[in-house]
């Protein structure tokens, strides 16, 4: 991990100590990634079936999975497994529910009347990692507020394993989740599937989830195409910031760095201190966690590029957070929550010693799936509002056009617009 000493630091080695992984933005990577995306477009479910077997599995591929496949491996789970499963998605349901907008109606002046009504969008697409974990906490967290929302068809969409199955606690999940469909296919060539559909896999108007740099690269290039579908947010690989003062606990800091840098090698995790105590600790707690670890070698490929930096003004680490605006903040400081209104950009935070930013990845009910790459400065992460659509309706009286005609009138005489300005002309003539 790398230290970088902040207040000797002129702007342009601040901005390196903040760049993220060359990887997620490699020219090749995004060249490789349009030949698949127009591969899966020209041939549909053989150019899946052969890129699967390239990446994933030797084994036949069947991309459907079967609903009573599902069933089964809900009915499978122990007791003690499906009640964890459906604490998180109870959580997740109900802070999702919170969110969900009215309809609203505004006479904006008499006789004008106008209204906004909700609309969720007809079909999703949700991408759901599997390739090195199973991560069922984002199949909850992404067909949860999808079926909350209103989304009629909410498909699934995961790399098998190298037995060409889809692990089972991703079929349990799936099956109480209720998702609609569920294909056992994954990389850029199942975002590409969603997007333009195949003879097996449905076109979807929206794509949801998170993914490494093959799918974020195939989310961004096919929603730059002319009729392409919408998507959630530029997502990459995983990334968080610690910022930590005298009172951190080292370990719970080294503890949220390495829950990130498990996930990828590519993945970011930086750490903000002021206190030079606690950044050895951290550094000291690192070494010693990451050895622990199952998916070490990962994590430790992920901690060759990870950095700490080290201010000696608290005042700085606000700045630190909003020039990065980074996906996960965890704040281990003194009253954490007076710093929140001051953090313009940021995915989620997670404030105080007892908020381990896995609760936020599992179960307390907010969403994990959240803008990386320094999205947050425009993005917000999974809400409600994701799936959903808002359908603007006006209705004027005869009275309310008599009163505004005379206005739309001259603004469309502004514009040289004379056919703007004949629709409502005819109808003023007609109501002498």
């Amino acid at each position: 991990m790398r230290r970088f000493d902040w207040t000797d630091m002129n702007e342009a080695a601040r901005d390196a100590a903040l760049a993220r992984p060359v990887e997620i933005a490699d020219a090749a990577l995004i060249a490789r990634v349009r030949d698949i995306l127009s591969d899966v477009k020209a041939r549909g479910d053989a150019a899946l079936a052969e890129y699967t077997q390239r990446f994933d599995t030797d084994r036949k591929v069947v991309l459907r999975v079967p609903e009573t496949d599902m069933q089964a491996a809900w009915e499978a789970l122990s007791a003690a497994d499906q009640a964890v499963i459906e604490r998180a998605r109870r959580n997740v349901k109900r802070f999702h529910a919170a969110q969900m907008p009215a309809d609203i109606e505004v006479e904006t002046e008499p006789g004008v009347v106008c209204r906004r009504e909700v609309r969720a969008i007809e079909s999703a697409g949700l991408y759901v990692p599997g390739g090195t974990a199973p991560l069922v906490s984002t199949l909850i967290m992404l067909a949860t507020p999808a079926k909350v929302a209103g989304v009629r068809r909410r498909v699934v969409v995961t790399p098998p394993g190298s037995d060409g199955r889809i692990d089972p606690i991703i079929l349990a999940c799936a099956w109480r989740c209720k998702v609609t469909d569920l294909f056992a296919v994954g990389g850029a060539q199942a975002i590409a599937a969603l997007a333009y559909g195949t003879q097996t896999i449905p076109r979807c108007d929206k794509i949801f989830g998170p993914g490494n740099a093959y799918v974020a690269a195939a989310k961004s290039l096919v929603a730059q195409e002319p009729g392409g579908p919408a998507i959630d947010m530029p997502a990459g690989p995983s990334e968080a910031m610690v910022i930590c003062d005298e009172t951190a606990d080292a370990s719970f800091v080294a503890s949220d760095l390495l829950s990130q840098a498990e996930h990828d090698t590519v993945a970011q995790v930086l750490c903000v201190s002021c206190c030079p105590s606690i950044t050895q600790a951290v550094l000291e707690e690192l070494d010693r966690q990451v050895a622990t670890l199952g998916r070490r070698e990962i994590a430790e490929k992920a901690l060759s590029h990870a950095r700490m930096i080290v201010t000696d003004e608290r005042i700085e680490i606000v700045d630190i957070v909003n020039r990065y605006a980074p996906e996960h903040l965890i704040v281990q400081m003194d009253r954490p929550d007076l710093l929140v209104p001051a953090i313009r950009h940021a995915g989620s935070i997670f404030l105080g010693p007892w908020t381990p930013e896995s609760v936020g990845d599992y179960a307390s009910g907010t969403n994990h799936t959240l803008p990386t790459n320094g999205a947050a400065r425009a993005y917000s992460g999974i809400t409600i509002e994701s799936f959903l659509k808002f359908i603007s309706v006006q209705q004027l009286t005869k009275a309310g056009l008599r009163s505004l005609g005379p206005t739309v009138e001259r603004l469309a005489d502004m514009e040289g617009l004379d056919a703007h300005r004949r629709a409502v002309t005819l109808r003023l003539e007609a109501m002498q």
